[in-house]
C-alpha cells in the first residue's frame, strides 16, 4: 500500500528534473499520474511531445497508471484540457503539482519586455490557470455534498523568497507564487483543499549554472539530486498532510526549512501625521541594529543551515 493509493495527480513540467522525480515517486506510491510537459528548451522555445510520452511509458512499465498531456498550461485551453484529461481518464482529481517553468535570465537594464512576459506567463499565469480549474472542480464537488480533499503543491524558489541577481522576472514570479499559495489556501480551506508551496534546491536544467553539473560519486549523498525534493511533495499530497495549508517549505537534500513571509519587525508611531523633516529620524529608529542594505544569505552554499 502506497501513501497515495487510488489518488489521481496532475503534474506540470513533469518530463524532466524535479517534475519527473515527482511523477515517478507518485506512481510508486500508488497514484495515477497525468504527465504534462511541452518538451521545450530552457527558454521556452520549441516543443517535443516525446518527453512526456517517454516518462509515461516508463511509469506504465512499472505497472502504474499514467497518461501524457502536451498542451500549454499557461493558456486557458491547455489548463482546462489538463484537468479534463484527468477526470475523463480516471473520474477523479486529487492532487495538482504546479511545476512547469522557463528561464530568461537577464540583468534588469538589459531585460526585454518579451523576456519579462514569457517568464511571468509560464510560471505565475500557469500556476493560476491550473489552480483555478482544479478549485472550480473541487468547489463544485463540495457543493454536491461530496467530500473534497484536494491537494495543491506549487513551486516557488529562493530566487523570489530571498532574491537572485539577474532573475527579476523569475524571482518576481516565484515570490508571486508564494503569495498566491497563501491566498488560495485561505479561500479553499472551507472546501477541504490544502495549498502549499516548495522552494526546491536541486540540480536541474534550470539550475546547472548555479549548482554545476552532476558528478559521478555513487558512494556519497548527492544533496542536489531532484528525487529528494519529490519526497516532500509526495507527503504534502497525502492524507497525513491534511492539517497543513498556506505554508512555504525549502527542501534541499537532507535539509527541510519552513519559510515565513513578510511581517513587521520594527515600528514607530505617534498620534498624528509625520512630516518629511521628521521621517529621517523615524526611519533611522526602525533600522537600529539592522542593516539598511539588503544582502540575502547564500542559497548556494547554505551558509546559515547545515544539511
Amino acid at each position: 500500500m502506497g501513501t497515495l493509493d487510488g489518488k489521481v495527480a496532475v503534474i506540470t513540467g513533469a518530463g524532466r528534473g524535479i517534475g519527473r522525480e515527482e511523477a515517478l515517486l507518485f506512481a510508486r506510491e500508488g497514484a495515477r499520474v497525468v504527465v504534462n510537459d511541452l518538451g521545450v528548451a530552457m527558454d521556452g522555445a520549441g516543443s517535443d511531445a516525446g518527453v512526456a510520452a517517454q516518462l509515461v511509458e516508463e511509469i506504465r512499465g512499472q505497472g502504474a497508471g499514467a497518461i501524457a498531456h502536451t498542451e500549454d498550461v499557461s493558456e486557458p485551453e491547455g489548463a482546462g484540457s489538463l484537468i479534463k484529461l484527468a477526470l475523463d481518464t480516471w473520474g477523479r482529481l486529487d492532487v495538482v503539482v504546479n511545476n512547469a517553468g522557463v528561464l530568461r535570465d537577464r540583468m534588469i537594464f538589459n531585460m526585454s519586455i518579451e523576456e519579462w512576459d514569457t517568464v511571468i506567463k509560464v510560471h505565475l499565469r500557469g500556476h493560476f490557470l491550473i489552480t483555478r480549474e482544479a478549485c472550480r472542480h473541487w468547489k463544485a464537488q463540495a457543493a454536491a455534498g461530496e467530500p473534497a480533499a484536494g491537494r495543491i503543491i506549487n513551486t516557488s524558489s529562493t530566487s523570489g523568497l530571498l532574491g537572485s541577481a539577474g532573475q527579476a522576472n523569475y524571482g518576481a514570479a516565484k515570490a508571486g507564487i508564494a503569495a498566491f499559495t497563501q491566498i488560495v489556501a485561505i479561500e479553499m480551506r472551507r472546501y477541504g483543499v490544502t495549498v502549499n508551496a516548495i522552494a526546491p534546491g536541486a540540480r536541474t536544467r534550470l539550475t546547472e549554472k548555479a549548482y554545476g553539473q552532476a558528478t559521478s560519486q555513487p558512494a556519497t549523498f548527492d544533496h542536489l539530486a531532484p528525487e529528494h525534493v519529490a519526497v516532500l511533495v509526495a507527503y504534502l499530497a497525502g492524507d497525513k498532510a491534511s492539517h497543513i495549508t498556506g505554508q512555504v517549505f525549502r527542501i534541499r537534500g537532507g535539509l527541510v526549512q519552513l519559510y515565513e513571509g513578510w511581517k513587521p519587525i520594527a515600528a514607530q508611531q505617534k498620534g498624528g501625521p509625520w512630516t518629511v523633516s521628521e521621517m529621517a529620524a523615524v526611519v533611522d529608529q526602525l533600522f537600529i541594529g539592522r542593516p539598511t542594505i539588503y544582502d540575502p544569505p547564500s542559497v548556494i552554499e547554505e551558509g546559515l543551515f547545515k544539511d
